[in-house]
């Protein structure tokens, strides 16, 4: 279960960088309350509050389960949760942007 919260304490990370860096640059940008639901736009404060959301979430995970960065499992699980969230968000926000085009 430990490993599982730092999991998702990386994908929460994770996906909070682009709905913050949205948001604070005034861009809309998919969030699951969009319609449709991840592929229309929401607005930059419905992105800001997301992304906040996530990185309260996900650093309160962190402190629940705290990680000692280097090579070591607990650092690993938190790595493969960012990178799986973040492969999955790449290929799908691509694709969304693509079919606009």
């Amino acid at each position: 279960m430990h490993y599982i919260g730092l999991i998702f304490s990386g994908m929460l990370l994770c996906n909070c960088l682009p709905h913050l860096a949205s948001g604070l640059q005034g861009q809309p940008f998919p969030t699951p309350f969009a319609k449709p639901r991840g592929v229309g736009d929401s607005s930059p404060l419905v992105n800001f509050v997301w992304g906040f959301g996530n990185l309260v979430v996900g650093l309160a995970l962190l402190a629940h389960h705290p990680v000692t960065i280097g090579l070591n499992a607990d650092w690993i699980a938190v790595l493969a949760g960012a990178a799986a969230i973040g492969l999955h968000l790449a290929l799908h926000f691509g694709k969304v942007r693509r079919e606009r085009d």
